[in-house]
């Protein structure tokens, strides 16, 4: 039933939001001066590594190599800040979606090196698809604040961040409905 969802409607979005797709991948390569869909390698369902693709939203800054983004964050373009405010960036997800290597809603897909770590019942994460929204998306949405506000954004994201994203997703996959999805799919469109 969820792939089913996901296949309807991961078609129906691309079909509404493909000009959309373009017109952002055209401003994000003339503001970024590369090409502007961001690929990066990511852990999907059952450990398998898969190409995310969304709308680059930053630039390469000299002696700022980090994963983790934060409010201020020095390689945010000015438009990658909207992009990223009215979540546009995440519109090619669409295309992971309909290719199977992720679901509307689940997990967020991590780098390697957090999902490829999880131990016992924390590897049942890896039983689904990702998601490009959940509910630890949206407990985290301030995510970027948050960081900012800490000495060591990496440690704090590794130690307090990550462990409480597993838990919160560890519950959705006990608990998860369709109806539920619907509701954390509504709530991120138009919080």
């Amino acid at each position: 039933m969820k792939r089913v969802f996901d296949l309807v409607f991961a078609l129906l979005g691309l079909a509404l939001a493909w000009w959309l797709i373009v017109i952002a991948w055209l401003a994000a390569s003339v503001d970024t001066r590369s090409n502007g869909f961001f690929i990066q390698k990511r852990v999907g369902r059952n450990s398998k590594i898969f190409r995310v693709v969304k709308i680059k939203t930053m630039r390469p800054v000299e002696a700022f190599d980090t994963t983790v983004t934060r409010r201020g964050d020095p390689r945010i373009t000015a438009l990658g800040a909207f992009f990223r405010k009215t979540k546009i960036d995440e519109l090619p997800q669409l295309w992971n979606v309909l290719l199977g290597d992720m679901s509307f809603v689940g997990p967020r897909p991590d780098v390697p090196g957090f999902a490829d770590t999880l131990q016992g019942e924390e590897r049942a994460m890896l039983s689904i698809r990702p998601g490009i929204t959940g509910p630890a998306t949206l407990k985290y949405r301030n995510e970027e604040e948050l960081l900012a506000e800490q000495e060591n954004p990496e440690l704090f994201n590794r130690e307090v961040i990550w462990p409480d994203k597993v838990k919160v997703n560890l519950e959705y996959i006990r608990d998860w409905s369709l109806r539920r999805d619907i509701q954390f799919i509504l709530e991120t469109v138009f919080h």
